[in-house]
């Protein structure tokens, strides 16, 4: 559930998350796999970002310049959206199912 299949590739959905999470912009993060015509899916990050920090394409851009210089170059989220929370259950799991059937702001 947390793999995503991109161009081939295996992509572990906590491994990115980690990547980002290690950014000072980013308070909380989820990844899920969206999907991709051409690719079959595409690593999409849902981001809260640190108060303060604007969710421009320059944000977009130096998060994914970050994941790209932390693990491998392939694994980057090629779609970024910010949210200002993340969907949890009442114990505090990220709901990732309602990331992708969800449009969430």
């Amino acid at each position: 559930d947390d793999m995503i299949v991109s161009a081939g590739y295996n992509i572990a959905g906590p491994e990115v998350e980690a990547a980002l999470l290690s950014h000072p912009d980013v308070a909380e993060c989820a990844v899920i796999g969206a999907e991709d015509g051409e690719r079959g899916q595409i690593v999409e990050a849902h981001v809260v970002l640190v108060r303060g920090v604007a969710p421009d394409a320059m944000t977009v851009k130096r998060l994914q310049d970050h994941v790209k210089a932390t693990i491998a170059p392939y694994k980057y989220p090629r779609s970024v959206k910010f949210i200002a929370a993340l969907p949890k259950t009442q114990t505090g799991k990220i709901q990732r199912f309602r990331l992708r059937t969800e449009k969430i702001n």
